[in-house]
């Protein structure tokens, strides 16, 4: 099988001569050509323009023999997570050459992946690096090498120009959108004609473009308290109360300025948005990692293990006057040894009439409050709130962890002699 991993939003000429250079192997092996298309969520996160089954249709009018559906991840994942998955995917799937498209040298890339691979370094590749997705997909082939023994050949051609700019799929969708759903004639130079056609009959059914469902993403952000928001993934401490001081939103632009105030960029922001939206669960994406972990799919350094390892190692670090980046970069070259613990209590300020509300197995909210201070919450008919007592290096290590995403993280009351504490649970 020759395998492309696409969004194809929609299909234009760059996606094509992918198809083709596919098509030009298959004549050679005998084999297919299958896409692996993105369903529900792009591969950046955010709802396609064109509906798949169109995307679908595209895609076999583009000369494909087959197309196969990658859901349920990237609502749920970034693209450290979907490649490995991408990838094993295919290669269980019995593809044998993959065709992508770059700017930069297949020796460059070849070169970067392997030393990216050498190190266990497979989520952070250095933005600054071009073309770094297709870094990180030959690094993670040969991540997968030693499960599998053997990897996908890749094939990698330029990546398609006109008029010296490489074609885009965003800027494709935002001249159609700027121009009242016009396929305009600058846009129809870059499409195929089985692309306009299938294109123009979705825009005339009301099927183009897609678009968020801001009411659930608005209700939830209008309504939440701190403690709830922050079992939703892909929320950290800044951004949860960039939402709250923001509150109240009723147009797309403010969950934008929220998320650009909390330091987010589009990506992750894109990322949050559909979380919020699908209602994502910090436990769901740590089962979803799990899984996909005990198939041998996920490279060492981005296990939930290894990730809540860090946390603590970077606290112990910082505690001792390092940096928390040159902490992080120690913990990444060295790979020590650490007994992350995975349960410690806090200390809590409750009044007289609040101690006599609460009892010994109550749950409580962990968050932090508008003062930067790490606090929790109990309901009991009331509101009860109090900052938790943690000593410097279990409040950095709880810190890290809330701002890991992903982590789950919960707290119960205990009795003990001296008092009310909480029992914190990381994980």
């Amino acid at each position: 099988m020759i395998g492309i991993s696409a969004d194809f939003d929609p299909v234009h000429l760059g996606h094509v001569r992918l198809i083709d250079k596919g098509r030009e192997i298959a004549d050679e092996t005998g084999d297919e050509v299958v896409i692996y298309l993105n369903r529900d969520f792009s591969a950046n996160h955010a709802p396609f323009f064109v509906p798949y089954e169109a995307r679908k249709e595209m895609a076999l009018e583009a000369g494909a023999d087959r197309v196969v559906p990658i859901e349920g991840l990237h609502y749920r994942l970034t693209l450290a997570y979907t490649v490995p998955i991408r990838i094993a995917m295919m290669i269980e799937d019995g593809v044998v050459d993959y065709v992508d498209a770059a700017n930069v040298s297949p020796d460059l890339i070849i070169k970067k992946a392997r030393e990216f691979a050498s190190r266990g370094v497979f989520s952070g590749i250095p933005r600054e690096l071009p073309n770094r997705n297709v870094i990180r997909w030959f690094a993670v082939n040969e991540f997968l090498y030693s499960k599998y023994r053997r990897k996908m050949k890749f094939h990698i051609i330029p990546e398609l120009t006109v008029d010296g700019s490489k074609i885009s799929g965003r800027e494709i969708r935002q001249e159609i959108i700027d121009n009242n759903m016009e396929i305009t004639p600058s846009v129809q130079r870059v499409l195929p004609e089985s692309t306009i056609r299938i294109l123009e009959r979705e825009i005339e059914k009301g099927n183009v473009p897609g678009r968020r469902n801001l009411a659930a993403i608005m209700e939830r952000m209008n309504n939440l308290s701190r403690g709830e928001l922050m079992k939703i993934a892909y929320l950290n401490a800044d951004a949860i109360n960039s939402i709250v001081r923001n509150r109240k939103y009723y147009r797309e632009g403010q969950i934008w300025a929220a998320f650009r105030k909390a330091g987010y960029g589009p990506v992750l922001t894109r990322l949050a948005m559909s979380s919020i939206e699908m209602n994502v669960r910090r436990e769901e994406v740590r089962d979803l990692i799990e899984h996909y972990t005990r198939k041998g799919w996920i490279p060492p350094d981005q296990r939930v293990g290894k990730l809540i390892d860090r946390a603590w190692f970077v606290s112990e670090k910082v505690i001792e006057g390092m940096s928390s980046v040159r902490a992080n970069e120690m913990f990444l070259r060295g790979r020590p040894e650490v007994n992350a613990p995975s349960s410690f209590e806090a200390g809590l300020s409750l009044r007289k009439h609040e101690v006599r509300s609460i009892r010994d197995g109550m749950d409580a909210h962990i968050y932090v409050d508008q003062n930067d201070i790490l606090s929790c919450q109990i309901r009991n008919g009331i509101k009860i709130k109090s900052p938790l007592h943690l000593s410097a290096q279990m409040a950095t290590y709880l810190r890290l962890v809330i701002d890991s995403h992903i982590i789950p993280f919960h707290a119960t009351i205990r009795k003990r002699k001296k008092g009310f504490r909480a029992l914190v649970k990381i994980n």
